[in-house]
Order: structure tokens, then sequence, then C-alpha cells
């Protein structure tokens, strides 16, 4: 129904874009086939002029009458005797013979010559240009498509500001059910914790279980921060760095190498630090794919004078340069599986909440690939 309301829509609109051009070549032929019986009056009435000896008074008058009304249409006269007179052009111009020829060729490809003649003999011949009237009527239709155009797409612009709105209120609110909804389980968890605390359970695996579940708590909060504006803390980006990346690479498998490379010194910025943890989070699990589960994953962290750069480098795939930017659009993916949101949130993440900037450093087809995140430094 959708797809066939949309041919309609396109249909309609290039029956109108049509009807306008053809009504206005009807009509400017008409204007122009009516300037043309203007001119062939106004050169009946110039040859009448020119044989002058044979006027009377009262018909002399009516000629000079017809003669001086053409205040628009520009002409040039040129005589059997190589008389040449113009009426509607420059005054400066009237005796320069190169500007007077390029005219005489311009008003020939424009409309066709007027022999003038009067009682069967011939004084020479007019030539005349479109008027101004008729050489605005020329962008009439290209304007007003233009106008159709632009109301159309100013239309069609708030139409999808106004959907993607009320898309991103329901990805918010049901991120925001998620979130609700982990947490009733999540509490339970923490219960059978204590539970096995006091059974003697071993302690190693309480504390692996402790652990996921505050990754679980870590990841409902992310949820329910979607839709609303996340509070940022000057912290330690090494350190929040080197938490997320710790917590995947106890959790991935063996066939990586991960490497971890920072300053020694701590490096302070503003950021939200669940959300955060959701970017490098994002970034190291869509390396690990890349490579699809083997080869070498390295997080650099290089200090610069007024940013910190976050460098996630793996020996992947690879990316083409094509596509360096459609990697970060909502939809876009390479998996089989997948909604392709990954890097559309580690975008909006740093880019809209941090005030940073992330993009594809370099990439080299089955080498891998280096994004980059870039944070402003703050001040301690």
């Amino acid at each position: 129904m959708k797809k066939a309301t949309r041919w309609i829509l396109i249909l309609s609109s290039l029956v109108i874009v049509v009807s306008i051009l053809w009504n206005t070549y009807v009509f400017f032929q008409k204007f122009k086939e009516e300037e043309r019986n203007k001119m062939k009056i106004w050169a009946e009435a110039l040859g009448e002029f020119l044989q002058d000896e044979d006027l009377d008074r009262d018909l002399g008058m009516l000629t000079l009458a017809v003669i001086k009304n053409n205040t628009s249409t520009p002409i040039i006269y040129m005589g059997e005797n190589g008389e040449i007179r113009s009426n509607n052009l420059p005054e400066d111009k009237a005796n320069d013979s190169i500007y007077i020829k390029n005219k005489v060729k311009q008003f020939v490809a424009e409309n066709a010559p007027i022999e003038v003649t009067f009682r069967n003999e011939r004084y020479g011949t007019l030539y005349y240009g479109n008027s101004d009237v008729l050489n605005n009527l020329k962008y009439y239709p290209i304007a007003l498509i233009l106008i159709i155009s632009f109301f159309g797409g100013s239309v069609y612009f708030f139409y999808q500001i106004s959907k993607v709105a009320e898309q991103n209120k329901l990805w918010a609110g049901m991120a925001k059910e998620t979130a609700h909804q982990i947490g009733t389980p999540l509490s339970s968890l923490l219960g059978w914790t204590e539970l096995l605390k006091s059974e003697n359970v071993p302690p190693t695996i309480t504390e692996e279980i402790e652990k996921d579940i505050d990754r679980l708590s870590t990841i409902t909060e992310r949820f329910s921060k979607i839709g609303s504006v996340p509070k940022l803390e000057k912290l330690d980006i090494i350190s929040e760095t080197k938490n997320t990346f710790d917590y995947i690479k106890a959790r991935s498998s063996k066939l990586v190498n991960f490497k971890f490379e920072a300053p020694e010194n701590t490096i302070l910025c503003m950021v939200n630090p669940q959300l955060y943890s959701w970017t490098i989070e994002n970034l190291i699990v869509n390396s690990i794919d890349a490579m699809k589960g083997k080869g070498d994953l390295t997080i650099e962290v290089v200090e610069d004078k007024k940013t910190v750069k976050i460098n996630v480098i793996d020996t992947g795939k690879g990316i083409l340069k094509s596509d360096f930017y459609k990697i970060f659009e909502p939809g876009y993916t390479t998996k089989k599986r997948g909604w392709g949101l990954g890097l559309s949130l580690v975008r909006r993440i740093i880019e809209d909440y941090h005030n940073g900037k992330v993009k594809v450093l370099n990439s080299v087809i089955d080498k891998g690939t280096t994004i980059q995140v870039s944070l402003k430094i703050e001040d301690a």
C-alpha cells in the first residue's frame, strides 16, 4: 500500500511538472507569435514612413505613432542603401559595427528577419530580438519547478525529522523498558550470589559471578540512559579504557592476542563511565569479529597537547575507503546477523554526548583497521 502511494505521488508530481512545462511552452509560443505580428506591423509602418513623400499629414502621424510605440523589443533595421537604424539598444552601441553585427546574428537565431516593403518596393531588412518579458518568460518554468522542488523538499525534510524523532522515542522507550525488565532478575541474582557465599562455594566462582552481575548492572544503566542527557565526570581515561579492555580480554578467545599501550601518567577527560565503557566494548567486539576471533588486537592511548587519542587496532579483514563513513550509519552492517547499531551508537556517544570525534584512522584490506576516538583533555 505504501509503495503504491509512493508511486502515485511520484507520477502525480511528474504530471504536474510536465503540465507546467507544456502550458508555459504554449503560452511562450503564443506570446512570441503576437510579438512577431507587432514587428510585421512595425515593419510596414517603417516602410510607409521611408516613402514619406506619398504620405498625407494624418497618415504620417499614425505611422509615427506605431513606430514610436515599440519600447520593449530590440530591433536593427538595415536598409538597401546601407542605412542602419536601431531601437531599444544601448545608445553608446548604435555606431559600433562589431556590436551591431553580433546582435544581428543573435536576432537571426531568435527570430526570422522581416522584409521592410511598401507598395511592392523593398527598403531593407528588419532584425529583432526577444523582448525582456519574453526572455524572462523562458526562465519562468525553471523558477516554478525550483519553488515546487524546494517546497516538496522542505515538506519531506520535516516529515523525515518527525519520523526520526518518533523512532528515537520508540527506541528510547524500548531501551528503558529493557533496563527495567533486566532489573528484576538482576536483583534475584544478587540474592543467589549471597546464598552461594554462605554455602562455602570457592571465592573465585562467586567473584566471577559478581563481575558478571556488575556488568549486567552497567548494561542496565546504559540502556536506562538512552534518550536522556548523560552526566559527565572528570575521570582518568586510561583507567576507564583499561577496565573495559581487561573485562573483554578475560572473556574472549585465547586466539586473540590482546595488547594495551598507554602513558603511565593520569589523563583526565569528561566522560560518562557507563557510556564510554559501552563505546570501547563495541569497538573491541567489532575488531574481534573482523578478525573472526583470531589475530592481534591493540589499544593505544596517545596523549596530544589538548586531546587524547584512543586507537583500537586490529588485524582483521579491513574496510574499503568508500565505507569509512558508512560504517557509522545506523543499519550498516556486513554481518549476516546484526542490526548495524554498534558503531552508530559509538559515534552518537562520542560526538553527541562527549563532544569528541570518532573515525577510521586507516585501514588496509586483509591487513587490519585502526579506529580512533578523540576526546578533550581536562585540567587536573
